[in-house]
């Protein structure tokens, strides 16, 4: 009899095993480094690349793999349990390039999805602002019309990849004084003139993934850049996060699992008291735990792919914006839990950064904060249940 229901197809476990023996090989051994010195991990960008596993979700006729969403989240996943900065080049790249598929012009889509698709060139995503954060709206990033071109000036803060990345979607207000119907989305060139970045910020935790801001001085664009008509920026981030939400989650999926194979391995071997902790009950119950909320949070978080992959393909799913904020919510909740769980069941060993847990516990934290606050995330389901 079959019942894949809650199974993983085939070819989803296939991916996962190829992703994992990737990220063992040539991932994990770069993350401590990579975390210490703050560089962007290049050579596991290009690693990624070979294996065209950077930027799964691009459709096919874009030059893409044309992955599913679930397929993007097992990706993250698995990149994350071995190095979270890393596996925001595959998540960062799908949320700067959902505005376009969702919303942009054919001719745009055919001029800058090809090229992430084969490697050339990173997208990343401005929304948010020193006083626009969780009050996305209230963003003052300014694009003036001027002929055929508009022109913008303003700042966006806490971009991820900035600097790195060539393309970014831009929200920026086209018509003050009527709120979010007056935002618009851009793609803006890292090469355009007048484009500059802040300094790299200095953080607790993803610190090989540099975090920026974007400013815009007088930068000049064609008018064609404009993703979809111009009042819909708004509309169109908003339903970027729906999808992108999910790969947070995944992300916070992956450093959990990390966080809880280590702490397993490493129960196994301490000895106190003449035998391996693991025979303790206390600490048993720790691990079951542990996995417990991983196990609810991951099948939360594929159902809540599952439906995002359907949304992105026409059939819309009334419940995909409450059920992404849950899987979003729950995974990094789980996330920050499990990893500090990780830290005690080491003990000592596990308050050091010779140990992997410290940083696993230092990279869900942002998990918890960034694509939307976990209060947020709150406010939203509660809008959703209750409207």
């Amino acid at each position: 009899m079959s019942f894949p229901l809650y199974e993983l197809p085939e070819e989803h476990q296939m991916l996962r095993e190829t992703v994992r023996a990737l990220a063992d090989e040539k991932i994990a051994p770069r993350a401590a480094e990579a975390d210490e010195t703050g560089e962007f991990p290049w050579d596991v960008y290009k690693a990624l690349v070979a294996a065209d596993l950077h930027a799964v979700h691009v459709p096919e006729e874009y030059g893409g793999a044309g992955a599913d969403a679930l397929a993007a989240v097992v990706v993250i996943e698995e990149v994350a349990r071995a190095c979270a900065s890393s596996s925001l080049i595959p998540a960062v790249n799908k949320l700067g390039t959902v505005p376009l598929l969702l919303s942009a012009s054919e001719e745009l889509k055919q001029r800058y999805l090809p090229p992430v698709a084969r490697g050339e060139a990173m997208f990343s995503y401005a929304l948010s602002e020193a006083e626009a954060g969780s009050d996305a709206a209230a963003m003052k990033t300014r694009a003036v019309a001027d002929g055929d071109h508009y022109v913008l000036n303003g700042a966006k803060m806490w971009i991820t990849n900035a600097g790195v990345s060539e393309y970014y979607t831009v929200m920026a207000v086209t018509e003050p004084g009527v709120g979010a119907k007056g935002i618009s989305a851009f793609v803006v060139e890292k090469s355009d003139e007048g484009v500059s970045f802040g300094a790299k910020e200095r953080k607790l935790g993803i610190r090989a993934s540099p975090t920026r801001q974007v400013i815009f001085e007088n930068v000049r664009i064609p008018a064609s850049r404009m993703i979809g008509a111009p009042g819909t920026g708004f509309k169109t981030a908003l339903a970027t996060l729906d999808h992108t939400r999910v790969t947070i989650a995944a992300q916070a999926l992956g450093i959990a699992q990390g966080a809880l194979d280590y702490a397993i391995g490493y129960v196994k071997e301490r000895k106190q008291f003449g035998r391996p902790v693991a025979d303790f009950q206390g600490l048993q119950f720790m691990i079951a735990d542990m996995a417990m909320k991983l196990e609810a949070a991951r099948q939360l978080t594929y159902a809540a792919a599952a439906k995002s992959e359907l949304a992105m393909h026409g059939k819309p799913q009334k419940d995909l914006t409450f059920i992404s904020s849950a899987a979003k919510c729950a995974a990094s909740d789980a996330a920050m839990e499990i990893t500090t769980d990780a830290v005690q069941l080491l003990g000592g060993y596990g308050y050091t950064s010779d140990y992997p847990v410290e940083r696993m516990m230092r990279d869900a934290k942002i998990t918890q904060i960034y694509e939307g606050t976990n209060q947020i995330q709150r406010l939203v389901m509660a809008r959703q249940l209750l409207k």
